[in-house]
C-alpha cells in the first residue's frame, strides 16, 4: 500500500513531518484514560495488579454485589470497573496499529536513505573509475573526499593473520631445566 502525500514546492518535508506529527497528536487528544507515565518503570510496576484474570475480575464485582461487608467505605465504583475493564480490551488494537503504523514509516524512512546512499554509491564508483582518465583527472581530489567520507565500509580489506598465542606456563606444567653446576648428572660428567 503506497500512499503518496505529494509535498509542495513551498512546503518542506520538515513543515509535512512537523504537520503529520501535531495530527497524530490530535488523534491521541481524543483517546479516553490516557496516561503519560512518569517514570521509566512505571508501565512494569502496573504489571502485577494488571495481570489479573478477567475471570477473578468478575468474581470480585459480584462478590461486592451480593455482600454488604465488601463495600469499602471510600467506595468501589463498578460500573466505573466495567468501564476501563471495557477499555482494556479495546485499546490494545489502537496501539497495535499506531506500532505498525510507526514501523511502516520507520522502513520508509530506510528505504528513502538508501535510495539516496545507492546513488551516491554509483556516483562514486564512477567517479572513480572517471578520475583515473587524463580528461577527468579533476575528479581526484573529490574522490579522495568522498573516499574519506565514507570511511571503512564495504568489503574487508585483505588482513594480516592473527598472530598465534603464545602458550602460557602453568604451574601443573614442569618448568624446563637447564643444566646448571648443582643439576648435572654426575654419570654424564
Amino acid at each position: 500500500m503506497s500512499t503518496e502525500v505529494p509535498v509542495s514546492p513551498e512546503q518542506s518535508h520538515t513543515d509535512s513531518a512537523q504537520a503529520r506529527i501535531e495530527e497524530i497528536r490530535a488523534i491521541v487528544q481524543k483517546i479516553p484514560n490516557l496516561v503519560i507515565p512518569t517514570s521509566k518503570g512505571a508501565s512494569r510496576r502496573l504489571n502485577k495488579t494488571a495481570s489479573v484474570p478477567k475471570k477473578f475480575v468478575e468474581l470480585t464485582a459480584v462478590a461486592v454485589r451480593n455482600n454488604a461487608t465488601l463495600v469499602r467505605p471510600s467506595g468501589q465504583d463498578l460500573a466505573q470497573d466495567r468501564d476501563l475493564a471495557s477499555y482494556a480490551e479495546a485499546y490494545p488494537a489502537v496501539a497495535d496499529e499506531l506500532e505498525a503504523q510507526a514501523h511502516f514509516i520507520r522502513h520508509s524512512v530506510a528505504v528513502a536513505k538508501s535510495k539516496v546512499g545507492s546513488s551516491a554509491l554509483t556516483t562514486y564508483a564512477v567517479a572513480r573509475l572517471l578520475a583515473k582518465r587524463p580528461e577527468t583527472a579533476d575528479l581526484l581530489p573529490h574522490v579522495e573526499d568522498m573516499k574519506k567520507a565514507l570511511g571503512a565500509r564495504g568489503r574487508n580489506p585483505k588482513s594480516k593473520p592473527a598472530p598465534k598465542p603464545a602458550t602460557l606456563v602453568t604451574a601443573t606444567e614442569p618448568s624446563p631445566v637447564t643444566p646448571s653446576s648443582s643439576t648435572i648428572d654426575p654419570k654424564t660428567e
